[in-house]
């Protein structure tokens, strides 16, 4: 029986569940009633198609007709729907578009291809460059050379097996010789240190496990979104989580195609905007997953001087190099030409190959005369100056790729008139030379390239290697300026609600590098640098044993963010092998350097894990009011400014968690309190859930967003906002400052006209100017509803 669509259809606030095989539909029904009577109004479930056997976040789709079986199945997908149907609640969906797992022996379009080739009806489905490898997919799975490794490969019947990996022979092959078989195949296994530079099929970023599908044909959109979108017709799911659009050759196209055949159902895109960037005006999505809120409100606790201070400290402590982790707008071009030249090699080659190409047979003169050595080094000089992740058909294009960029690039050329390279490969990517399809594939290729190279090297390269402030270096975030005033926050929630009132927010997702409360505690080192510095003089006075010394203070800051933790030190361990090989400057996944890495581990389980991490786990104990401020002021606005929150599993309690898959480990539910903060976070969550779903139109895509400006000696500390004159929520930034300053004093919070219950506290009511100190008397937040004239 399909169950009936609930009202609203728009989600009044989201409960993220990370769905695995430990933790299949079953297991979420079991905890639907609990996350009911959160006040969340939908459940918003990782991938549903079937993926990877074993995959513990399956986004490596391999069917997108079946619901994943591992998890039980569309019957135990339609069941749990049912389940939250009987409690009120609504299901979104997160889909992936564009990729797939390189997995043929799961992947049957895949595995068509891999035996039928560029003829097999599945060959639209890849993004797949025919033209190289002499018309061979190249696989990458191999352990060594071809030449070292020939004997392990088998012929089984119509099958090639390597260990685990099995792949379809060509028809009529089976009986050849074996070298003579695997030059008869439409695909080259090969290497794995070959995908570098020879892949010749898209992948996801830099991971070659994972193949890129063409939305952009009418037929695969279909084939790839029919049962999705079969499920929303029924009833089944009432909205989407795009994954990675910035990957897909035509975002624009393909969602309006999406919004389409969706029928207008509440989707949200995982877009990563830059400071400044706005989302596509023309985008037919309710916004973003929510990564610019999580930037905003990050910025409001952070204090602006005392970072300067710490950045200071961090160059004296660890003396980095000024493109290697001492100054961000020159780490992130580092880390850009690296990863051009290295992890994205392939792409980078195969765009200069579409530019060459074009240039050479085009009847334009002035594009005529490039060598690809020139167009190679003008293509590399703009793509590391993008500080988005890509241009978009629907936005000006000149306003990302600037001609600031341009003329920065032309000093790469000895010679001016080689430079002119620079214009032509502008002119191209901003479409002053027509739309044919060399054309447009160049633009795809261009904007695909900057995508990939953006996530590479901010995300996961500079990232790690610029590292005053680690609750900075967040997706989404500036770690070169963190802190954003009240006023500019002011200014984005405002914008927010008059644009895309009913976008994503989120605090902490299943990719966030750590987790908001983690993240709420390494703040409050922006209000206390000296301290900090001094604390981490005393636990490495003697410099025994430490690798390095930006390493150093990023390990003694990941255990001072994560405080006392069930298995802190295998967690640790695992996010700081992580930190380091993500870096790049002394070891990493590819070429991996044990000596290094084992020091890493003798240093953080001597130091931050051992004796001398208790001297930090006591600096930590001291800043417990503050850290406290953070984590319910950063809970409470999130969960009350403009948009539809999205609450990651777990995280109504206090929540510390590392980097992925740190952050992915199943959690209980309810969650385990002991009390204290973890208590009062959960108190505060479940008080603002409830207020939104008691009270939708005060914060749906009708409603108002007003600043409410405190009033006094201490006017700063107290951020505050009314919701359509009937909510206000209040909270507390910068408390370590402010005791420092002497607290509240005479400061006041003026109220919008009537009698205001204060939803936390219940009993107390305010009116008019009210006393900040008292309105914080036992909390550090304040949530506020209008309750008569």
């Amino acid at each position: 029986m399909t169950p009936e669509r609930p009202d609203p259809v728009v989600p009044t606030a989201t409960y993220r569940l990370q769905l695995q095989p430990e933790f299949p539909f079953g297991a979420a029904a079991a905890v639907v009633p609990y996350l009911a009577s959160l006040g969340v109004s939908h459940l918003h479930l990782s991938p549903v198609l079937e993926a990877v056997p074993g995959s513990a976040h399956g986004y490596d789709v391999v069917d997108h007709a079946r619901v994943r079986e591992e998890l039980g199945g569309e019957e135990g997908l339609r069941a749990l729907a049912g389940t939250a149907r009987e409690h009120g609640l609504g299901l979104v969906v997160d889909i992936v578009p564009n990729h797939m797992a390189m997995a043929p022996r799961h992947n049957r379009a895949l595995w068509e291809v891999l035996r039928e080739g560029p003829k097999s009806p599945y060959a639209r489905w890849f993004d797949i460059d025919w033209e190289a490898q002499n018309g061979q997919v190249l696989l990458p799975v191999l352990g060594g050379p071809l030449g070292e490794v020939l004997g392990e490969l088998r012929v089984d019947g119509d099958v090639l097996r390597y260990y685990d990996h099995v792949f379809p022979l060509r028809e009529g092959t089976e009986d050849l010789p074996l070298p003579h078989l695997l030059d008869a195949q439409w695909y080259r296994p090969v290497w794995w240190r070959l995908a570098r530079t020879e892949l010749n099929y898209r992948r996801f970023f830099s991971i070659s496990e994972l193949i890129g599908v063409r939305v952009e044909d009418p037929e695969v959109f279909e084939a790839t979104h029919d049962k999705i979108l079969q499920l929303l017709r029924e009833g089944v799911i009432d909205g989407l989580r795009v994954d990675h659009p910035d990957g897909l050759a035509d975002p624009d196209g393909y969602l309006r195609r999406l919004h389409e055949a969706a029928e207008g159902r509440w989707t949200v895109v995982e877009k990563i905007l830059a400071d400044g960037e706005r989302l596509p005006a023309s985008w037919p999505v309710a916004g973003t997953t929510g990564y610019d809120a999580l930037r905003h409100v990050d910025g409001l606790f952070t204090d602006p001087a005392g970072f300067g201070e710490l950045l200071g400290q961090y160059r004296r402590f660890a003396a980095p190099q000024t493109d290697r982790g001492g100054q961000w707008e020159a780490t992130v071009r580092r880390a850009a030409y690296k990863v051009l030249t290295h992890e994205l090699a392939t792409e980078t080659d195969r765009l200069v190959r579409v530019a060459a190409r074009l240039c050479a047979t085009s009847p334009e003169p002035a594009l005529r005369d490039r060598a690809p050595w020139a167009l190679r080094t003008a293509l590399q000089e703009l793509l590391v100056r993008m500080e988005v992740y890509r241009p978009y058909e629907s936005v000006d294009a000149a306003t990302v790729v600037t001609e600031e960029a341009a003329a920065e690039a032309r000093l790469a050329f000895a010679v001016p008139e080689e430079a002119g390279a620079v214009d032509v490969v502008r002119d191209l990517v901003l479409g002053r030379y027509g739309d044919g399809p060399a054309q447009v594939e160049f633009r795809t290729r261009f904007a695909q390239t900057s995508s990939a190279l953006r996530a590479k090297s901010v995300e996961d390269t500079a990232f790690y290697r610029y590292v005053p402030l680690l609750s900075a270096t967040e997706v989404g975030g500036n770690p070169g300026g963190p802190a954003l005033s009240p006023e500019q926050f002011h200014a984005y929630c405002a914008r927010v609600q008059r644009d895309w009132p009913v976008t994503g927010t989120v605090a902490s997702t299943h990719d966030t590098k750590r987790s908001a409360d983690v993240r709420a505690a390494l703040h409050v080192l922006t209000e206390c640098p000296d301290r900090w510095a001094d604390v981490l003089a005393e636990v490495t006075r003697t410099g025994e044993g430490v690798p390095d010394a930006q390493l150093a203070w990023a390990a003694w800051q990941t255990v001072f963010g994560l405080g006392p933790a069930s298995g802190a030190p295998e967690r640790v361990q695992g996010a700081l092998l992580k930190h380091v090989r993500e870096a790049g400057l002394y070891t990493s996944w590819t070429e991996q350097e044990p000596p290094y890495e084992e020091a890493v581990a003798r240093f953080v389980a001597a130091g931050p894990c051992g004796a001398p991490g208790e001297r930090v786990a006591a600096f930590r104990d001291s800043l417990g009011p503050h850290i406290r401020a953070n984590v319910l002021g950063t809970a409470l606005v999130q969960l009350t400014m403009p948009g539809v929150p999205d609450v990651y599993q777990g995280t109504e309690a206090e929540y510390r968690a590392l980097v992925d898959p740190d952050n992915r480990r199943p959690v209980s539910f309810p969650p385990e309190e002991s009390g204290g903060t973890s208590g009062e976070k959960t108190a505060v969550t479940r008080a603002a859930l409830g207020l939104r779903a008691r009270r939708p139109d005060a914060f749906g895509d009708t409603a108002t967003y007003m600043p409410l400006p405190a009033q006094g000696a201490a006017a700063a500390h107290c951020l505050s906002f009314a919701r359509s004159g009937e909510v206000v929520t209040a909270v507390t930034r910068l408390s370590l400052r402010l005791a420092e300053a002497g607290g509240w004093r005479d400061t006041r919070l003026p109220l919008p006209p009537g009698r205001w219950a204060d939803v936390l506290e219940p009993g107390r009511e305010f009116t008019g100017h009210a006393r900040v100190e008292e309105l914080f008397e036992r909390l550090p937040v304040a949530l506020l509803e209008r309750v008569g004239e």
